[in-house]
């Protein structure tokens, strides 16, 4: 970490604290804040946008929570990611979805470097630019993860660029997404969604109990426009009112890494931008209240959009049952590319 170095208090400028006990970071220039849990995960918890100061980055209703402070709860495969889940944005590697056994190690859902305290380092600290290494060894698995954030002055666009290196000898089978949700303020049911055109879309678990689900899975799948559980069409393009059946649903055949989210009647929006090549799918869930019971109890109203190499949600043996993974061979290294826009309508 880096301390006592000089503060600026215009354009672009860093700030380094502890928040419940983990480290955090903010970047933030004259439009954007990012607030970062280097302590945990590096999860992006503030996406603030200064001139209407609205934060993208939803939080749960617990929010931000200490996973080592604050664990009560007994330790399983789903709670050791949901019970200290603080919504907004995750680095998720080597197991995507739920607890997963590969390589003779168990994984907890999403694990583990989401989970995981991270080091950084100031790479940038100019009135033109600042950008931060973060970087983090996992348990588990033998894997290095460096990613700089950065944010240039006068920019509403924040660049990820991150190398993940496997240190072992060993061909390793993995999954590698970005876990990022979307929630109130800033969504709300005049928001719409946008893919790139020829998209296909499948449903995760199809042709089985689709009573709390939006759609019909037994029958392929269109976008934006498709079959809903009660046989009327349903926009999975709109955001729908509070209380509606959740969803866990696949984009494929993306021709192109990116996607947008604008709530019409707020007059602003995100575009999310990466590299294909290493992750091919997104990921398409969402949470307007219809589960009942842990870990949501009703209570969320969110669309996540993620980007990822490998699918399904059910971990990481499913995925090198199908032949998705993201393959690292003895020592090889990848890199990987993500930006997150943030637009005012009509000013594009």
């Amino acid at each position: 970490m880096s301390r006592h170095r000089l503060q600026r208090n215009y354009g672009p400028r860093i700030k380094e604290f502890t928040h419940l006990g983990l480290d955090y970071v903010t970047i933030e220039n004259e439009k954007l804040r990012f607030g970062i849990l280097a302590g945990k995960g590096t999860d992006v918890v503030e996406l603030n946008y200064k001139p209407m100061d609205l934060d993208f980055a939803w939080l749960t209703p617990g929010g931000v929570r200490n996973p080592v402070e604050n664990y009560n709860s007994l330790p399983d495969g789903l709670a050791t990611f949901t019970d200290s889940y603080p919504g907004g944005w995750q680095e998720i590697f080597p197991n995507g979805g739920l607890a997963s056994t590969a390589h003779g190690a168990s994984f907890g859902q999403h694990g583990e470097v989401c989970t995981l305290p991270w080091d950084y380092t100031v790479r940038d600290d100019s009135d033109q630019l600042v950008s931060v290494d973060f970087s983090v060894r996992t348990m588990k698995t033998p894997f290095r993860i460096v990613k700089n954030m950065a944010l240039a002055t006068n920019s509403t666009t924040l660049n990820l660029s991150e190398t993940i290196t496997n240190l072992s000898g060993q061909r390793l089978d993995t999954m590698w997404g970005q876990h990022l949700a979307w929630g109130r303020p800033f969504i709300d049911e005049s928001t719409v969604i946008r893919v790139p055109d020829g998209v296909k879309l499948i449903a995760h678990n199809p042709g089985g109990d689709d009573s709390n689900r939006r759609v019909k899975t037994d029958r392929p799948l269109t976008w934006p426009i498709t079959e809903g559980i009660d046989g009327n069409p349903v926009d999975l393009s709109k955001i729908p009112p509070k209380d509606t059946n959740c969803e866990m649903l696949y984009f494929t055949e993306l021709t192109e890494g990116w996607y947008e989210v604008e709530s019409i009647d707020k007059g602003i929006g995100v575009r999310v931008e990466w590299d294909l090549e290493i992750m091919p799918y997104l990921w398409y869930w969402h949470e307007f209240g219809g589960t009942r019971g842990y870990p949501w109890y009703g209570d969320m109203y969110n669309v996540g959009l993620e980007p990822f190499s490998s699918l399904p949600t059910s971990g990481l043996q499913g995925a090198i049952e199908n032949g998705s993974t993201c393959i690292f061979d003895p020592h090889q290294s990848r890199d990987f590319n993500l930006s997150v826009t943030v637009f005012e309508s009509g000013k594009r």
